[in-house]
C-alpha cells in the first residue's frame, strides 16, 4: 500500500493505505499533470508544496490514530517518491508523443482548418475540440496539441491568428511567440482574444 504526506509551509495533510490506482487518480496524476491536488479540504500546488510516497504494509487504525500514522508508515516502509514519480511522468511523456503520432492527430488539425473556414475561431474553442476528440488525455496534452497545431498552420501558412474585435487585425510573426505562449489566449474568448483564420488567398 502506499502512505502520502503533502506538505507545503506550516500545513500538512496526509492520505494513509491508498492502492497504486488511487494513488495515482488522487495524488500522482494531478501532481505531474501540473493540477492541483485536492486532498482533505485543501488545494495543494506542484510548485508550493512537497510530496513524499512512501509504500509499505497497510497500517490498521490503531496504527493510523493519534498522530501516530505518519511514523509508522516510515518505519515499516520505504520511500519511493523519486521512482513513482519519474514513472508517472514517463508515461504522460509518452502519452503525449502517442497523441503526436497518432492518425487523429492529422484529423484533428483538418478539423481545425475546418472550423477556420466557417469563420474565425477563439482559441479556447480549440482547447475544446482538443478534448472531444481526445477526452481520456491529460488536459496538458490537449493544450500542447492545440498550440502545436496553431503553430504548424502559421508556420504552413494555412493560417492566420488576428485579434477578436471588431478591427479583425492580423498578429505579424513578430508576435506570434508573445501571443501563443500567454495564458489567457487558450483560456477566454473574451477581449483582447485572439482568433484563427484562414489565410487570405492573395
Amino acid at each position: 500500500m502506499f502512505h502520502v504526506e503533502l506538505r507545503q509551509s506550516l500545513h500538512v495533510t496526509r492520505a494513509f493505505n491508498l492502492n497504486a490506482e488511487e494513488l495515482h487518480a488522487r495524488i500522482v496524476g494531478p501532481w505531474v499533470g501540473e493540477q492541483a491536488v485536492q486532498l482533505n479540504d485543501r488545494r495543494w500546488l506542484r510548485e508550493r508544496a512537497r510530496l513524499t510516497i512512501y509504500e509499505g504494509p497497510a497500517l490498521r487504525p490503531e496504527e493510523i490514530g493519534l498522530g501516530r500514522g505518519w511514523s509508522n508508515a516510515t518505519k515499516s516502509g520505504h520511500d519511493v517518491t523519486d521512482r513513482v514519480l519519474t514513472e508517472a511522468q514517463h508515461a504522460l511523456d509518452e502519452q503525449q508523443r502517442g497523441i503526436a503520432a497518432s492518425p487523429a492527430t492529422a484529423e484533428y488539425k483538418l478539423d481545425v482548418l475546418a472550423r477556420c473556414a466557417s469563420g474565425p475561431v477563439g482559441l479556447a474553442e480549440l482547447v475544446q475540440l482538443a478534448s472531444e476528440r481526445f477526452p481520456d488525455t491529460r488536459v496538458s496534452a490537449r493544450l500542447a496539441l492545440a498550440e502545436q497545431t496553431v503553430w504548424e498552420l502559421l508556420h504552413e501558412e494555412r493560417a492566420i491568428i488576428q485579434r477578436a474585435d471588431a478591427s479583425s487585425e492580423p498578429i505579424g510573426s513578430e508576435q506570434w511567440e508573445a501571443v501563443l505562449l500567454a495564458w489567457d489566449t487558450w483560456t477566454s474568448d473574451r477581449a483582447p482574444g485572439v482568433r484563427l483564420a484562414p489565410k487570405p488567398r492573395i
